[in-house]
């Protein structure tokens, strides 16, 4: 095991797979119902960002912006471009039914220190406001620190707990269908079950009315003020950690379960036992599916077990990934993070780097399969010509502007594990035939 290189070793990225803290916060606010994120900042900012979702999830985004340019950012000041905006969106359309305003920030923003958070006394809607410069963290942490600002700011403390009520704290990189498949999952063992954010009915490929104009989330701000009185948070990835503890600060007697992942058989195994703490015993599909994964395990690692991987994405994301690979005794050569997180020290690889798709090349001359954004496309197939080493590449993380379906893709639980080991080794299989 290699150290973890997290040090700044060059004065730009190149070929960079990190995005910025507005989007995480955007995406975030997306999963919360009727609500209206608010991006303040430049037009631009908040068009890059709508584009770049509705090309990776193939849906009408609900998102609009402040329109701050640099003149208005100085002379207008930021609670004026804020509370016109707010006017200007609410009075074009009536019937829009806003429950709650999401307002994040921009590197432009943040430099101009506009007190958003004073701006809400001047708000007659529900209000949640989020510092997230896109000069510091990413797309994770912007997420993260929408969680938090939402407990923080809308969930009413309490003393008491509602039996079977459990929160799941999703981190960015878990697409709408494993937020489903992971709520069904834990409410088969009678559970009531909420997540923040909830993108499951939100950017989850469903044809409705209205789409594109305001969050679709299953939780609203009646749920997130009642969520004090939940029995069990569980946070998935290193970012939820702060969530999570911000809403065991609401109420002392909430449990909190921390995973790094919820992929492969021990960890889907360990929620089990969570969640058969009250004697309740799984369904008959879940033991069936368990078995499933069990018998695919035996079934890959002869490809997996004699191949090497190189992983790219977010913290969390890799985290599940490579422990996963590991587990059916995958090598992985490197781990590319976007921004450093303590769950990096935990990941099992040879060389684990924050960094960008320039640090992730000179493994690709060793690597069977990379795991990766759309961006690592041309660097593989460059690879291919001028190496004459084919390597193959799975698609995961933001964006994904080459396939369809990305948010139903599941990767969690035993089913969505199973369905992984298998992507992975068919793709092994056809690279080593060609070869």
């Amino acid at each position: 095991m290699k150290p973890i290189d997290t040090q700044p070793h060059k004065p730009l990225q190149v070929n960079p797979i990190k995005h910025s803290q507005p989007m995480g916060a955007a995406l975030a606010f997306m999963g919360i119902r009727n609500c209206l994120p608010l991006m303040h900042a430049a037009q631009g900012c908040a068009s890059y960002t709508k584009v770049f979702y509705t090309r990776h999830f193939n849906e009408p985004i609900p998102l609009y912006n402040t329109s701050v340019s640099d003149i208005t950012a100085v002379l207008d000041g930021g609670d004026y471009s804020i509370l016109l905006a707010i006017e200007n969106i609410t009075s074009k359309d009536k019937s829009l039914p806003v429950e709650i305003i999401g307002l994040h920030t921009t590197g432009l923003t943040e430099t101009k220190g506009d007190d958003i958070r004073g701006v809400g006394t001047h708000i007659e809607i529900p209000y949640c406001y989020v510092n997230t410069p896109d000069f510091e963290g990413g797309m994770q942490s912007g997420w993260a620190l929408t969680a938090k600002a939402l407990i923080d700011q809308h969930t009413l403390p309490s003393t008491t707990i509602d039996a079977r009520t459990l929160l799941l704290l999703p981190n960015v990189s878990m697409q709408p269908i494993e937020v489903e498949k992971l709520k069904t999952f834990c409410e088969g063992f009678g559970y009531t079950v909420w997540a923040l954010p909830d993108l499951s009915t939100s950017m989850d490929g469903y044809l409705s009315t209205g789409q594109g104009k305001l969050g679709t989330g299953a939780i609203g701000i009646e749920e997130i003020r009642a969520l004090g009185r939940v029995e069990k948070v569980i946070s998935i990835g290193e970012s939820m950690r702060a969530s999570a503890q911000a809403l065991v600060n609401k109420n002392s007697a909430i449990t909190h379960h921390a995973f790094d992942h919820i992929m492969g058989l021990e960890t889907t195994d360990h929620l089990v036992e969570i969640l058969m703490q009250e004697g309740v015993k799984p369904l008959p599909n879940v033991v069936r599916w368990r078995g499933r994964l069990q018998d695919g395990m035996l079934d890959t690692h002869f490809l997996i077990g004699s191949s090497h991987f190189v992983i790219t994405g977010e913290p969390d994301m890799c985290a599940g990934m490579a422990a996963l690979l590991r587990s059916v005794g995958g090598t992985i050569d490197a781990v590319i993070a976007t921004t450093p997180s303590p769950i990096l020290a935990r990941i099992e690889a040879e060389q684990v780097i924050v960094g960008d798709l320039e640090d992730a090349k000179p493994f690709f001359a060793k690597a069977h399969l990379v795991i990766s954004n759309f961006h690592a496309e041309r660097m593989l197939i460059e690879q291919k010509l001028h190496h004459h080493h084919e390597v193959a590449l799975v698609l995961r993380g933001f964006p994904n502007y080459e396939e369809l379906g990305n948010q139903l893709k599941n990767d969690v639980l035993y089913e969505g594990s199973l369905y992984f080991l298998f992507e992975i080794a068919n793709k092994l299989r056809e690279i080593k035939h060609h070869a």
